[in-house]
């Protein structure tokens, strides 16, 4: 048995829908043909140039990487700069770039997640859930196929809301219609007003998956016309979000819990505001540049905001409300490859899930 790029591709974006990322990103398949055979796959924070020739040289024709090697538009590929030539050895080689960037940052179970089960963090949840990527589906049915139709929608992934599943509202009426000369009717006769027991029939679904959804509501609905309507919601996708948020099992001194930090997350050295003298219980974190959630990691009563890439004048910004713990962008993630390795290791059983040997963190430390 063999899986195509395509098929592991389609298992990465279920996991992280490329819809989650953010508009600025370039996550998903970057380089490579989707119909080819994965022989093994590379997982690593950065698909650099040396990366790539790890992976020619272990036998794999797949690089995984966190971030996109390919941020801004190429205009020219003729080995200018570090990622045309990466890019260029790629191709040449037949290895296939992917990246699952900002959009396995904002799901449940994504690199957030990561840091916080590295830190022992209980009751973990997203720090800043999204709003508007959930949508609102009404549909009217015959009484009779109401639980039909249900099914076929929740099959395809509508009625979903955290924990629970099968969700649903539904309210009896009556719907009333005329078939006109053409019409083929499951219920009545061309030129007759007909009036039908019908249900009422809310759900939600992540907005992303309308195709799917529309498509198993056409195909399990009686009626030669669906009618229906659809409602993009302001509400809060407790599932898809910005950062995490949660609870260490016991309170730390500030001190130990700088200490905790450095040691789980395996850091050389934290940037840090100064200490408030008080106990650390709760603890926000976010991989990568995460300065723009300091207010959230406030207003969520957290002690400590764990994340990175933090400027000299933005230190200011903790004003003794919360501590700021820069640990480094390189470092904050790196447990990310663990992260995609371990899921493709649990989905596939075809080829090797390697985690990269190459350090691709391009600052150094002089201590």
């Amino acid at each position: 048995m063999t899986t195509t790029i395509r098929t592991l591709t389609r298992s990465l974006e279920q996991w992280a829908p490329l819809a989650y990322q953010e508009s600025y990103d370039n996550a998903g398949l970057i380089v490579g043909d989707p119909e080819a055979v994965v022989t093994g796959v590379l997982v690593t924070l950065d698909a650099t140039e040396d990366v790539v020739d790890e992976a020619i040289r272990r036998g794999c024709n797949v690089v995984v990487a966190h971030h996109p090697i390919v941020f801004k538009g190429l205009k020219k590929l003729n080995g200018r700069n570090y990622v045309e030539r990466a890019v260029i050895k790629a191709i040449k080689n037949d290895v296939a770039l992917y990246a699952a960037h900002t959009n396995l940052d904002n799901v449940v179970g994504g690199v957030n997640y990561k840091i916080a089960e590295k830190l022992g963090l209980e009751n973990v949840r997203i720090l800043t859930p999204k709003n508007q990527v959930l949508t609102k589906l009404v549909t009217f049915v015959p009484v009779a196929d109401t639980q039909k139709v249900l099914d076929a929608l929740y099959e395809a992934g509508a009625g979903e809301i955290g924990q629970y599943s099968h969700c649903s509202f539904r309210v009896e009426g009556f719907g009333t219609f005329k078939p006109e000369a053409g019409a083929d009717p499951t219920i009545g006769e061309v030129g007759r007003d007909e009036e039908v027991s019908e249900h009422r029939i809310e759900v939600i679904f992540p907005s992303h998956q309308q195709g799917q959804i529309m498509s198993a509501l056409r195909k399990a609905h009686p009626y030669e016309e669906v009618a229906h309507y659809l409602t993009l919601l302001d509400n809060q996708n407790q599932e898809v979000g910005s950062g995490a948020v949660g609870e260490l099992p016991r309170p730390l001194n500030e001190y130990e819990f700088l200490n905790h930090l450095k040691n789980s997350m395996n850091l050389p050295l934290i940037r840090h505001t100064p200490f408030r003298d008080r106990p650390v219980r709760r603890v926000a974190v976010c991989g990568g540049a995460g300065g723009f959630l300091l207010n959230d990691a406030v207003r969520a009563s957290a002690d400590v905001f764990v994340t990175a890439d933090y400027k000299y004048h933005e230190f200011f910004d903790a004003d003794s409300r919360i501590i700021i713990a820069d640990i480094g962008h390189y470092e904050s993630e790196a447990f990310t490859k663990e992260l995609i390795q371990e899921y493709l290791s649990k989905k596939f059983h075809t080829f090797a899930v390697i985690l990269a040997e190459t350090v691709t963190n391009p600052v150094r430390y002089f201590l």
